[in-house]
C-alpha cells in the first residue's frame, strides 16, 4: 500500500518506520525541518515530500500531528475525499494537560467534519509511541497487545484492522468513529501513567473476553 505520514513527531516517524519496514511504499511529510524529513526517509527507506504530494501519492494517510497545528497541515494536504485516514491525533492543549473536545463530541469527529469525503478511522491514540516499535519487533509473541480502533465506513476499517495485525496488534474494533469520544480519554489515562508515573511510557493494553 501507498501511505502518507502527516506529521514527522515521535509517532508519526514510528508509525511509519514500521510501515516502511513492513513493505509499505511511505511518504514522510510536514516537519519544521526539512532536513528531519529526509534524515526520516533514508533511515526508514521511505521519501520525503509535501503534504499535498503525500496525498495525491498515497491511499491511505496518517494523521498524527498535534492537535494545534491541525488546520494548519489540512490546509496544506488538499483534497482528501476517497482517502483512509487514520487519525491518531488527540484533541489536546498546547500544554497536552486537557482534552478541548470531549464528552458529546470527539477529535476524530472533528477531523472527519473537516475532511468530507474521507473515510475517517481512529486509532493509535491510546498507546505511547515510545514503545511502538517494541511491539512491531514483537509481533510474534503473544499475547499480542490491543489496539482499539474505530470508523464510519466498513471496508476502510477492514483496512486498518489488516495494517493494525500487520503491525503487531490484536485488533479491536470499537464500532462507529463517534466512539472515539471514549477512546481519547482514555489515552489520557495512557499518558498518566507513561508520563506521570516512575515506570516510563512503554505501556500497552489488552482487552480480552472471559468465556
Amino acid at each position: 500500500m501507498k501511505i502518507g505520514i502527516l506529521g514527522a513527531g515521535r509517532m508519526g516517524s514510528t508509525i511509519g518506520t514500521v510501515f516502511a519496514r513492513l513493505g509499505h511504499e511511505v511518504i514522510f511529510s510536514y516537519s519544521r525541518s526539512q532536513q528531519k524529513l529526509q534524515n526520516l526517509a533514508l533511515t526508514s527507506g521511505g521519501r520525503a515530500c509535501s503534504p499535498e504530494y503525500a496525498v495525491k501519492q498515497s491511499n491511505i494517510l496518517v494523521l498524527a500531528v498535534h492537535w494545534t497545528q491541525l488546520d494548519d497541515v489540512l490546509s496544506q494536504a488538499g483534497d482528501l475525499r476517497g482517502k483512509i485516514v487514520i487519525s491518531c491525533t488527540n484533541p489536546l492543549n498546547i500544554s497536552d494537560t486537557e482534552l478541548v473536545v470531549a464528552h458529546t463530541d470527539s477529535g476524530a469527529e472533528t477531523v472527519a467534519r473537516k475532511l468530507p469525503g474521507a473515510h475517517v478511522v481512529a486509532a493509535f491514540q491510546a498507546t505511547p509511541s515510545e514503545v511502538l516499535l517494541e511491539v512491531f519487533e514483537g509481533k510474534y509473541t503473544a499475547p499480542r497487545p490491543s489496539m482499539v480502533y474505530c470508523g464510519n465506513d466498513r471496508e476502510s476499517k477492514k483496512t486498518v484492522r489488516e495494517l493494525l495485525k500487520q503491525f503487531g496488534f490484536e485488533p479491536v474494533d470499537a464500532g462507529p468513529l463517534k466512539l472515539a469520544r471514549y477512546i481519547e480519554p482514555f489515552a489520557m489515562l495512557a499518558t498518566e501513567l507513561a508520563y506521570g508515573t516512575p515506570h516510563g511510557p512503554k505501556w500497552v493494553y489488552n482487552f480480552g473476553r472471559y468465556s
